[in-house]
This record gives C-alpha cells, structure tokens and sequence, in this order.
C-alpha cells in the first residue's frame, strides 16, 4: 500500500526542493543549539537520514554521539531508543521476545529496536549472532519472531558506534555486514574554541531546549522526492568508474588498488554513491547532482567498503589517501 502524506501542497518537485533546502537550514539551525561544532558530522548524519541510508560512527567515548542522535531525533519529531551493546546482550534483548499473558496466549513484547532512531552503541562490543539480529532488521526493515514478520515504523534509521581505542574482548563487525552501513564518520576531538564552548553551555543551569522542525511524514515524502533527482549520465559513469578502480585484479581497476588493496567495494557502493549525490545536491540548492557532490560523499561512503592489504599497511598508506587517489579521473 502506497504511503499517504499530509504534507503535500507544493506546486512542483522544485517548489517541493526548495522547501527541502529551507527545513534542512532550520534543522541545522536548532540542532546548533546543543551540539557545538561537528557541523560536517551533522550535516553527513541528516544526509544520511534523508537518503533511507545507515551511519557508522567511529569516536573515541566522550564526542556526544548520544547527545547527537537524540537532538536529531527530537528535531525530527521521531521515536528514540539507545541499545548499549554489551557481550551477554542477546537478540532478544533488540528485536523483543514472547511471553506468556494472563490470558495463556503468547504476547510479543516489542524491544528497542521498534524506534525510528535507533542508537547502537558500541556495536562491537557484542558476538555476532547478536550483531546480526540488528542488520538484519536494518537490511529488511522488519524483524520474525516465532515465524511471524513484525514491520518496523518508518522512517527507520541506525546509528551505530565503534570506539577505535579498546579492541581487547571486541566482535569487528565483518566486511558483508559493514556494507550495510550508508557512511562510516570520523568523529574527531572538537577545537579548543569549540570545547570552551561546550564546557560553557555544559555547566550552566540552563540547557538549550530544541523545537520541532519536521516530522515523520514529512521525513517520509522528502526521502521519496530526493529519489526522484535526476541524475546526468557523465555523473552516474563518474560514481560507478570510481567504484570499479577499487577493484583489484580487475580491468578497470586503479594501480593503487593493486598495489594497496585486498578487496575492493561492491555495487552497493554505487548506489550510495548516487543516492548520497542527489541529497547532497538538495541541500546546497542543486536540483541535480554533479560530480563534486559525488566527491562530496564518497570518502564515508567507500571507506569501510575497502581492504587494505599488508603492504598498505606496512607503508601507513590510510584509506581515505587511497580513495582520494582514486577520486583523480
């Protein structure tokens, strides 16, 4: 059955694109109040939401990724849950389980993950089969329980944390399932200025409150109009060769993938590629996506989706070196 939208009195898909570009200023605008600085993060985290895509955050503890992920979801009027991923968590302790009621009739409680923004934190803290429990639900957008299928609300989106510091007693997540994830972020120590700033606001008596900006619908009908951006030929050909040079052992493939690379990313990346261009051509104004905003989203898109090989990491060449590399058609 189709989705139905409230919000649906704008003239034409332009009209409907330029309101796009006036929410997302507003939702950066609020979201400012709390979070200082990470403003690349932010805007990656939104472009991520808008495009039906996953994050993977990587950051040392302390970075508020909590903080992030439950400002954006008060702005964006959604449902939030944090699952904090522990080796005894269970797929039950994610996707819910049944219990028996008064009644003698079995009852499915649901768990966290029935949120529309569900953040996972330290992901790789948990064995697999718990880990799986997860991306399957992010991969099909439901969960079965006792052989019956429960739909999950949309819209539905995953951020999911990794600490680079502490890899004693960790389950890295495998190469088929970080393909799952949309972007793979940095987050990085703030400036001096910026932790000034946030020591400020921190220790006051009087924290920032946030309103409103969008809700759920609304969400829904801008993630399907961004999917209607057309996209010119020479763009596609650009996103779907860049993928094709991080293929080692291929005809197309880069000398660097050679040299530098175990494996190299699938078509899923292509996909992203040109989904992550057209959201972000929308939110500088563009009504079509040109290479730059292919380059503009590449480096998180590809960054997880690539193996280094020993060689690459004997002579510390970093992946996002490798992919800018790449990036030079």
């Amino acid at each position: 059955m189709p989705v139905k939208f409230k919000k649906m009195n704008y003239q034409s898909d332009v009209e409907a694109i330029n309101a796009f570009v006036e929410k997302y200023t507003a939702l950066k605008s609020e979201i400012g109040k709390v979070i200082v600085g990470q403003d690349k993060i932010v805007m990656q985290t939104l472009l991520s939401i808008f495009s039906q895509g996953h994050v993977l955050l990587v950051g040392v503890p302390g970075l508020a990724k909590t903080l992030l992920v439950n400002t954006i979801g008060q702005v964006l009027g959604l449902t939030y849950s944090r699952i904090q991923f522990t080796p005894d968590l269970m797929p039950s302790d994610i996707i819910g389980t049944e219990i028996l009621d008064e009644t003698r009739h079995f009852k499915f409680i649901k768990g966290p993950v029935f949120a529309n923004i569900v953040l996972a934190d330290e992901i790789n803290r948990t064995p697999p089969k718990t880990q799986s429990a997860l991306l399957e639900a992010m991969q099909e957008k439901s969960v079965t329980v006792a052989g019956e299928s429960y739909k999950l609300e949309e819209p539905f989106f995953v951020l999911a944390t990794q600490n680079p510091i502490e890899q004693e007693g960790t389950y890295p997540l495998p190469e088929a399932q970080l393909d799952r994830f949309m972007f793979n972020l940095i987050l990085d120590y703030p400036s001096f200025d910026e932790e000034l700033d946030v020591v400020k606001r921190t220790t006051s008596q009087n924290p920032e409150m946030v309103n409103k900006i969008l809700d759920a619908e609304e969400i829904l009908y801008f993630q399907q109009l961004l999917r209607k951006i057309p996209v010119a030929d020479n763009v596609m050909d650009f996103a779907v060769k860049l993928v094709s040079r991080t293929r080692p052992g291929t005809s197309s493939a880069h000398e660097w993938a050679d040299k530098y690379l175990n494996w190299g990313a699938g078509p899923r990346a292509s996909q992203y590629l040109i989904i992550g261009a057209k959201t972000h051509a929308a939110i500088m104004g563009k009504y079509s996506p040109d290479i730059e905003d292919v380059r503009a989203v590449a480096l998180p898109i590809l960054r997880h989706r690539i193996v280094r090989n020993y060689k690459a990491e004997a002579e510390r060449v970093d992946t996002d070196v490798i992919i800018k590399k790449f990036m030079e058609i």
